[in-house]
Formats: structure tokens, C-alpha cells, sequence
């Protein structure tokens, strides 16, 4: 009686262990969703229906997969198609949590301390962007672009806050990576060594 209620008992936690993982979000699995959608053909309905679940599957991402999956533009295509309103509220569902704090307290450092931590995270992603990719996986112009002089020096002199409340959706997701290391970065404690 006992062993029977013991194999029981691991086939159940067994049987939740798998359940469990099929619900797992990964970046493969975020990227075949994506790659699977094709916005120009979706009603308004259900545009914004397919939208939502694009973002909640980047929410559910780990850290690590999020930052791959943007390096990686997995999103990119979609973007584009994307209406300036859709990629202003899609920009906004997926920034990670704690991020309004994290702009707080990078508005909060001294200006030599700000552009420091901008290069070494532009750095960082670049350092990343071309170590994760296979090869050819960003040839030609679907390498991501760098994050530009003019921006990086916009940034540290409007100041974090200002400048991505006034930026237009396309310059928030181009930024998104960098505001995601930078984050990183304050988690870990890097950025204050």
C-alpha cells in the first residue's frame, strides 16, 4: 500500500514537472511565435490579441533569453509593421519591471559616472551582439545598429528620464537593449565599482 501511494505520488510530480516545462517560455519558442505572425494579415481584433501575446511571451522570458531575444531582433520584423501607437504600448508592456526605479536612481549619478556606465554597457553590447551570434546570423543589414555618439551623449545630457519619456517608439526600442544592460548592470552592482 505504501509503494503503490509512493509511485503515486512520483508519477504526479513527475507528470507536474513536464506539465511545467511545456509552459516554460523560451527564446526559441518566442522566436518561432514571432516569426509565425504576420501582422499585415490580422484584423484589428486580432492584431492587438497577437500583440499582447507577443508581449506576455517576452515578459515570461528570463532575463538572459530577453536580452538574446533583443540582441537578437527577433521582434524586429514585427516592429516594422507595427503602427507608431502599437510600438509605443508594445515597448511599454515589455520594459522589465523595476526599470522606472533603475532610471531614478541612473538620473541620480554625476554626469562622468553616467557616461561611464553608457559606453561600458554599449561596450557590453556590443561585446554580446557579436559573441551570441552564429555566423551570418546578423550579416548585412540585419545587424543590429549601434547605439550612436549623438545618442549616447543625449542620453547622459537630457538626462535618462526626460529622454525616453520624449523619444518616439522606434528610438525607445532601439535604446530598449541598452536601458536592459544598464539595469543589469545597477542589479549586479557593476555599475557602482
Amino acid at each position: 500500500m505504501a509503494l503503490s501511494v509512493l509511485g503515486a505520488v512520483w508519477l504526479i510530480a513527475w507528470g507536474g514537472m513536464r506539465l511545467a516545462g511545456t509552459f516554460k517560455m523560451t527564446s526559441e519558442k518566442f522566436s518561432a511565435f514571432a516569426n509565425g505572425l504576420d501582422l499585415g494579415r490580422l484584423t484589428a481584433a486580432e492584431r492587438a490579441k497577437a500583440l499582447r501575446e507577443l508581449a506576455d511571451k517576452l515578459n515570461r522570458l528570463p532575463a538572459e533569453d530577453r536580452r538574446h531575444v533583443r540582441l537578437a531582433r527577433s521582434q524586429g520584423r514585427l516592429f516594422e509593421q507595427m503602427t507608431e501607437e502599437e510600438k509605443g504600448a508594445f515597448i511599454e508592456a515589455t520594459m522589465p519591471t523595476g526599470f522606472k526605479q533603475m532610471i531614478n536612481s541612473f538620473e541620480q549619478l554625476p554626469d562622468e559616472k553616467r557616461k561611464r556606465a553608457i559606453a561600458s554597457a554599449v561596450k557590453r553590447l556590443r561585446e554580446q551582439r557579436d559573441s551570441d551570434s552564429p555566423p551570418g546570423e546578423f550579416g548585412g543589414t540585419k545587424r543590429p545598429p549601434p547605439l550612436s555618439e549623438d545618442l549616447q551623449k543625449k542620453i547622459v545630457s537630457v538626462g535618462l528620464k526626460s529622454f525616453y519619456s520624449e523619444s518616439s517608439a522606434q528610438t525607445k526600442a532601439e535604446v530598449a537593449p541598452l536601458l536592459e544592460e544598464l539595469q543589469h548592470a545597477m542589479q549586479s552592482g557593476r555599475l557602482f565599482h
